[in-house]
C-alpha cells in the first residue's frame, strides 16, 4: 500500500511539472497591435523580455509582411523589430522568435500579433479648429461613476482623499460619460482631458506624479483608476454621438519615474542626463546627486544669442526629479512616440492632441513628428504648450512661420500673451495708453507675426495658472474676459467650472485651482450639473455663457469674419467681426464708471445700423444715438 501511495505521489509530481507553463520569452510588445493601410507602411515593434535582445531570428510567413531589420539595444531585455506592412491585410500575424539561452540551447516562441483594418482613411479625421470651443477638465476632479473602485489591485500605493488637494479624488471616465448632456447644454464642442494614461506612481505630497497624470508609466494603457482602454473608446464614441470632439493630452518631454524604461534603460541615451538614474539607485530620490532641474525658461530655444548652458538647462534638464527627461534625439525612442500618437488616433478615435511642455523637447524630432502626423492626417490638429507671453515667440512655433529657421509643422500654439495681458487688465482702469484693455489691443496688433491667427488657442486660465477669478467672484470682469475670448480670431479654451464661477489660486498648492466639480461625486450636496442645484450667481453665469456659446456654434461671423479692433478710447475697447453683411460687435467698458460710447467714431462698422441685439441678454439697443455704458459693462451686439 505504501509503495502504491509513493508511486501515485511521484506520478502526480511529474504531471504537475509537465503541466507547468513554460516561461515566455516575450513579456509584452509595444504597440499592442497595429493597422494596415497606413501611408507609412513601416512599424516598429518594441519587444520586452529577459534576454530577448539576443534573439537569433524573428520571422513571419504572414502574407505581405516583410521584416526589414532587428535593432539590438544596450539593454538585453529589449529588441526592436522593424517591419513593412505595405501589402498586408488585416488578420492575426504569427511572429516566431528564436533565442539561445545561457546553455546554448535555442528556444523558439510563436507570438500572435494583430493587424487591424482602419476605420477610415487619415484625411477623413477632422481635428478641432476655430469652429470649436474646447473645455479643459481634469478627470480625477470632475465626476465619479457608480462602478468606481477606491483601490485598484496591482497599482502602487495610493490614497483617495478629497480633502487633500494633492492626492487622488476619484474622478473617472464613467463619471465623465454620465454628464455629456451637460456639455451640450453649456454649448462647448470639444473636450480636452488632462492625461488619462497610466500614471502608476506612489503618492507624492507635492502632487507631481499622482492625480494629474503628467508622469506616464505606460503609453499604451489608460490608468486603471480612470477606467480601461475600452471605456476610453466608449466615452469618445459617446462624445461623438453628441457632437463633441475629444482632445488627448500627451507628453513626449518626460515620463514617470516608475516607467519600466527607468529601471532598465533601453539605451544609454534613452534619457537626457541618464547618470542621475544610476546615482539615484532606481528611485526618484535624487538627494546626494547633482540633480539639474530645468530653468523653466523657454527663450533659449529660439534666442539667437543663447549660451550652451542655458539651452541645456531648458532642453535636457529634468522638469522635476520624478519625471525623467526623454531624449527625442534618439531615433528609436522618437519612432516609438510617433507611433504611439498614431495608435491612439486609430484606436480611440481622438480628434486632436495637446502636447505638454512642447519647447522643452528637442525641436527637430518634434517637427518630424508633426510633419508625419500632418502627412497621415492632413485635417487633424495638434496644439503645443508654448508658455512664453510674447507674440513673437509664440508665432515662431507655428507651422510655416518665417520667424524661425526651422519649420515646427505645429498648426496650433497657445496664446499665453492673451492670458497674461487679460490677467493684468482685469485689475486695472483702461487708460489712454498702456493699462487695462490697451494690453489686449497691443497684443492683438502683432497678429501679423502669425502664419495663421485663426489657429492660435486663447484662454483665460488653465490647470497650471490661478483661476481667472482668483479668490474672488467678480462676475463683471469674468464676462469681459469671456466676451473677448469667444469673439476674437482665436480657438477658445475654457477651464472647467468657469461657467459656475469656480475660483482658486496656487498660493498653497496647485490643487486649489483643481478643485472638484460640485455635484460630480457621491455625497455632494451642491450639484452644479443642474439649474436647480446652482446658486443664483452660478446660474446667471452659466446662462450668460451658454447663450454666447450656442450663438457662436456655426457662426461664420466669428469663425471666418474679418476682425477690426479699435484703440481703447475713453476707456472703451471695441472689436468688430464682419462676414457677408453680418457683424458682431464686442464692446467693453474698461472703467469703473459710467461711460459714453460715441458711435460716430465707429461709423465704419455701424453705418446705417439702427439697432442691435445683445447676445447674452437678448436686450435690443438703439444705435441711432451714443451708447450709455454702466461700469465694467460688456455687450456682444449682433446685427
Amino acid at each position: 500500500m505504501k509503495k502504491l501511495l509513493f508511486l501515485f505521489l511521484m506520478l502526480s509530481a511529474v504531471t504537475t511539472m509537465s503541466a507547468a507553463p513554460k516561461k515566455s520569452i516575450v513579456d509584452r510588445i509595444d504597440p499592442t497591435d497595429w493597422y494596415v493601410g497606413m501611408k507609412n507602411p513601416t512599424v516598429q515593434l518594441m519587444v520586452y523580455g529577459k534576454g530577448v535582445r539576443d534573439a537569433e531570428s524573428v520571422t513571419t510567413d504572414y502574407p505581405g509582411v516583410v521584416i526589414d531589420s532587428l535593432v539590438r539595444l544596450d539593454s538585453p531585455n529589449y529588441l526592436l523589430v522593424y517591419m513593412n506592412l505595405r501589402d498586408a491585410q488585416p488578420g492575426t500575424m504569427k511572429l516566431t522568435l528564436q533565442v539561445k539561452n545561457e546553455k546554448g540551447k535555442v528556444k523558439k516562441e510563436v507570438v500572435d500579433y494583430q493587424l487591424k483594418a482602419r476605420e477610415m482613411s487619415g484625411d477623413k479625421r477632422m481635428g478641432f479648429s476655430i469652429d470649436d470651443v474646447l473645455y479643459l477638465l481634469m478627470p480625477d476632479r470632475f465626476a465619479q461613476g457608480p462602478s468606481h473602485q477606491a483601490q485598484v489591485k496591482g497599482m502602487r500605493s495610493y490614497k483617495e482623499d478629497r480633502s487633500a488637494p494633492s492626492l487622488r479624488h476619484g474622478g473617472d471616465l464613467e463619471g465623465l460619460q454620465q454628464h455629456l448632456d451637460y456639455f451640450n447644454d453649456l454649448g462647448v464642442t470639444a473636450l480636452w482631458f488632462t492625461p488619462i494614461l497610466e500614471n502608476d506612481s506612489p503618492d507624492d505630497p507635492g502632487g507631481w506624479s499622482t492625480y494629474h497624470g503628467y508622469a506616464c508609466t505606460d503609453y499604451y494603457r489608460v490608468d486603471p483608476r480612470f477606467g480601461t482602454n475600452q471605456q476610453y473608446r466608449q466615452l469618445i464614441d459617446a462624445c461623438h454621438a453628441k457632437g463633441l470632439k475629444v482632445v488627448m493630452d500627451m507628453i513626449f518631454n518626460h515620463c514617470g519615474f516608475e516607467h519600466p524604461w527607468v529601471a532598465d534603460m533601453p539605451t544609454k541615451d534613452w534619457f537626457n542626463l541618464p547618470e542621475w538614474l544610476k546615482q539615484s539607485g532606481g528611485t526618484s530620490d535624487t538627494r546626494g546627486t547633482d540633480f539639474l532641474q530645468t530653468s523653466y525658461k523657454l527663450t533659449p530655444v529660439l534666442d539667437p544669442y543663447t549660451s550652451e548652458v542655458d539651452l541645456r538647462e531648458t532642453t535636457e534638464a529634468w522638469f522635476v526629479s520624478t519625471m525623467p527627461d526623454l531624449n527625442q534625439n534618439n531615433p528609436h525612442l522618437m519612432r516609438y512616440l510617433i507611433q504611439n500618437s498614431i495608435w491612439w488616433i486609430e484606436t480611440a478615435g481622438i480628434d486632436g492632441i495637446r502636447m505638454d511642455t512642447y519647447p522643452y523637447a528637442f525641436r527637430k524630432p518634434m517637427a518630424q513628428w508633426m510633419k508625419e502626423l500632418d502627412y497621415e492626417y492632413p485635417n487633424f490638429n495638434t496644439v503645443g504648450e508654448t508658455w512664453v507671453a510674447n507674440p513673437a515667440y509664440t508665432a515662431a512655433w507655428q507651422k510655416d512661420s518665417k520667424l524661425s529657421d526651422e519649420n515646427s509643422y505645429l498648426k496650433t500654439v497657445m496664446d499665453f500673451s492673451f492670458q497674461e495681458k487679460l490677467d493684468s487688465a482685469k485689475h486695472e482702469i483702461t487708460d489712454d495708453w498702456w493699462r487695462g484693455y490697451n494690453r489686449l489691443y497691443n497684443s492683438f496688433c502683432y497678429d501679423y507675426l502669425y502664419p495663421n491667427p485663426s489657429s492660435v488657442m486663447a484662454f483665460l486660465d488653465n490647470h497650471d495658472t490661478d483661476r481667472f477669478l482668483g479668490d474672488g467672484q467678480d462676475a463683471l470682469a469674468l464676462k469681459q474676459g469671456l466676451a473677448l475670448l469667444l469673439t476674437v480670431k482665436r480657438i477658445p479654451q475654457l477651464y472647467y467650472g468657469t461657467e459656475i464661477m469656480m475660483n482658486g489660486t496656487k498660493k498653497v498648492s496647485d490643487g486649489y485651482v483643481r478643485k472638484d466639480f460640485p455635484g460630480g461625486f457621491p455625497g455632494d450636496t451642491h450639484n452644479c450639473f443642474t439649474a436647480e442645484g446652482r446658486s443664483k450667481a452660478e446660474q446667471d453665469m452659466f446662462q450668460w455663457m451658454s447663450r454666447v456659446l450656442h450663438w457662436r456654434q456655426g457662426n461664420k461671423v466669428i469663425t471666418q469674419g474679418k476682425m477690426t479692433q479699435f484703440i481703447p478710447y475713453k476707456g472703451i475697447y471695441v472689436i468688430a467681426r464682419r462676414y457677408q453683411g453680418r457683424t458682431a460687435l464686442t464692446i467693453i467698458n474698461g472703467t469703473r464708471r459710467n461711460a459714453t460710447m460715441e458711435l460716430k467714431r465707429y461709423a465704419e462698422v455701424l453705418a446705417g445700423v439702427k439697432q442691435a441685439v445683445d447676445v447674452p441678454t437678448g436686450v435690443t439697443y438703439d444705435l441711432t444715438s451714443d451708447l450709455q455704458l454702466a461700469p465694467r459693462q460688456t455687450l456682444i451686439l449682433d446685427y
